[in-house]
């Protein structure tokens, strides 16, 4: 589904972006789930303007770091986020996406960013 193809729907927020604390360049982390599964598919930034973006229009907007601009999330690829929630960490500096993820959400066409295993262990917390 295209974007043109999806309303944009505007969403009311609980926490205006004052309200936020920001990193040193003036942003909030904002790490992205899908709603579905509660995959974590990527980690990205947002400034007021890509805040405010997202809020108008229900589809994820955040700003690239690495080419200094606003970012509508599947702009150029197709591969849209639509807001399904928002929300915020203990600390007010983080945001929590849950999307609606339409196709691949890293650019190198995986469904997740997180596909590089580290390492894993079978340590399990005891019950206290």
């Amino acid at each position: 589904m295209s974007m043109k193809e999806k309303k944009e729907t505007p969403l009311k927020a609980a926490f205006t972006w004052d309200e936020l604390k920001l990193n040193s360049d003036g942003m909030v982390c904002v790490v992205v789930q899908d709603d579905k599964n509660k995959d974590v598919l990527m980690v990205a930034y947002m400034n007021r303007q890509a805040y405010e973006k997202t809020l108008e229009t229900g589809v994820m907007t955040y700003w690239s770091r690495s080419r200094n601009e606003l970012w509508v999330k599947g702009l150029t690829s197709g591969h849209f986020q639509y807001v399904r929630s928002l929300y915020l960490d203990c600390d007010n500096d983080t945001i929590l996406a849950r999307v609606d993820q339409v196709g691949a959400a890293c650019h190198t066409g995986s469904r997740s960013c997180f596909f590089k295993e580290i390492m894993k262990s079978d340590n399990v917390a005891e019950n206290s």
